[in-house]
């Protein structure tokens, strides 16, 4: 009997929840400052920071952007150096080496030292999220994977949920340490958290469950073996799960260019929602101070918090289904272009928020589909690498939205090009799903059985790995 369809032990359920308890929050924590970090410049450019340094629209988005060229260019060794070091280790230097970073950022005098740091950042965050993921399914079997992952994932809407009104105040205090610019100060306040969290993680994380001293010996023993287990089945069905394996499967570059799409979204959002928000004031005749632009930052991510956690667990109870990957990067693509046609700023922000939630909705899905097929040292190339292209969106998108805006004059154009690279997305997973068995969940499949077969053509499964090398 599958046991997707057994009942849940005792041990299996207290093993599961003491995961959740005990090691997601902390690396949602992670994952909140490693976020607050990388889109902090978003909240300082309308405050302050492109005026002081002169930076024009392109300048700016260039700025943003570049942080995700060093960020590619370190990712898949960083992930190597993880599964051989252990993420423990890795992920708290990951973590100190970034804070360092970011704090510069309070110090910045000119464009040129801007785009040097932010390239160096993305330098020394290389790996993080990819190396989270990987880190969380090393202690998660896939049935239980989806709910985990949403709750990790939670973290990153409630970065601005948060993080917005936070950077806000941060950038009132104008002045009060060294004299420091309010943008400058925020900068710094964002990247101390970073550094202590970090070594905190060195000795909080643990490698497997075997080393969980917070674990009784038989949930330890439950956890390891059901891991193991899994990781055998999912190497018999591929015969060899080498990196060269991971580089040359098709299935994994199809899921790095719908994650491009996605990514493209999100960060044209999230670097350039606070300018738009700023324009707002000239539109509506008021004026918003730092903690008010904040708090208007943060609303369209409530509802995207919301229907990240209720989307990921209908695909929990369901099984992972092609519509919810599919669905939300069609609503995301259609309503981003129409929120600069809203006529007010309050309908601007509810059709700003479709877009937030359809991004969110399909993510923490769409990140439970590598691990599935991939073990191993491939898995930390395959993540890293569906990371890696999927960030290309991440320069690409501040770069063309601030180079478009500036030859255009206005954002019309930027967020059809969003709503493009979204309905891209759209349309490559409808057909990676169509290439293959698309069935309905049945009671008697396991989660990994059911994702292998939506992604896979016929007879995918029995010899995925000699397929794609050819």
């Amino acid at each position: 009997m599958d046991t997707a369809t057994q009942p849940k032990t005792s041990v299996e359920q207290s093993a599961i929840r003491k995961v959740a308890v005990r090691l997601v929050p902390f690396v949602a924590l992670m994952f909140f400052i490693n976020y607050l970090d990388r889109t902090a410049i978003g909240f300082a450019a309308p405050n302050g920071m492109n005026e002081d340094l002169g930076l024009t629209a392109a300048q700016f988005g260039f700025a943003s952007g570049v942080f995700f060229i060093g960020y590619i260019l370190l990712e898949v060794p960083s992930n190597l150096a993880l599964h051989r070091f252990g993420a423990r280790k890795w992920l708290a230097r990951i973590m100190v080496s970034w804070g360092i970073v970011a704090a510069l950022f309070a110090w910045v005098q000119n464009f040129e030292q801007l785009a040097t740091l932010r390239f160096l950042l993305g330098v020394a965050e290389a790996g993080f999220f990819p190396g989270a993921i990987l880190f969380l399914s090393l202690w998660v079997p896939a049935v239980h994977r989806g709910k985990i992952l949403a709750l990790f994932y939670l973290a990153q809407p409630l970065t601005t949920v948060f993080g917005a009104p936070l950077a806000g105040l941060l950038i009132q205090q104008d002045g009060v340490f060294f004299g420091l610019e309010g943008w400058r100060f925020m900068f710094l306040g964002v990247a101390i958290p970073a550094i202590v969290v970090g070594i905190i993680a060195w000795f909080y994380l643990k490698d497997r469950p075997a080393d969980a001293k917070w674990l009784t010996p038989t949930e330890q023993a439950w956890l390891t073996d059901a891991l193991d287990r899994e990781k055998t089945a999912t190497e018999q069905k591929q015969h060899h799960v080498s990196v060269k394996h991971a580089f040359k499967s098709g299935r994994v570059w199809a899921l790095s260019f719908i994650y491009f799409g996605f990514i493209y979204g999100l960060y044209a959002l999230a670097f350039f929602l606070p300018t738009i928000i700023d324009g707002f004031q000239s539109q509506a005749g008021v004026e918003f101070d730092m903690f008010q632009k904040g708090l208007i930052t943060a609303i369209p991510y409530v509802p995207a918090a919301i229907v990240l956690w209720l989307w990921s667990r209908d695909a929990s109870r369901r099984g992972l289904r092609t519509w919810h990957i599919a669905g939300p990067a069609i609503a995301g693509a259609v309503s981003i272009p129409l929120a600069l046609f809203a006529g007010s700023p309050v309908l601007t922000i509810a059709v700003i928020s479709v877009t937030a939630m359809s991004i969110f909705a399909a993510l923490p899905n769409f990140w439970t589909l590598p691990t599935q097929f991939l073990t191993g040292v491939a898995a930390a190339a395959g993540v890293a690498l569906i990371n890696t292209i999927g960030n290309l969106a991440g320069f690409s998108a501040p770069f063309l939205t601030g180079a478009v805006h500036d030859w255009t004059g206005g954002y019309e154009v930027p967020m059809f090009i969003v709503g493009f690279f979204m309905l891209v997305s759209a349309v490559i997973m409808i057909a990676l799903a169509r290439s293959g068995r698309v069935k309905v969940a049945r009671g008697d499949e396991t989660a990994e059985e059911l994702v292998i077969e939506q992604l896979a053509p016929e007879g995918e499964v029995v010899a995925a790995a000699d397929r794609d090398a050819r």
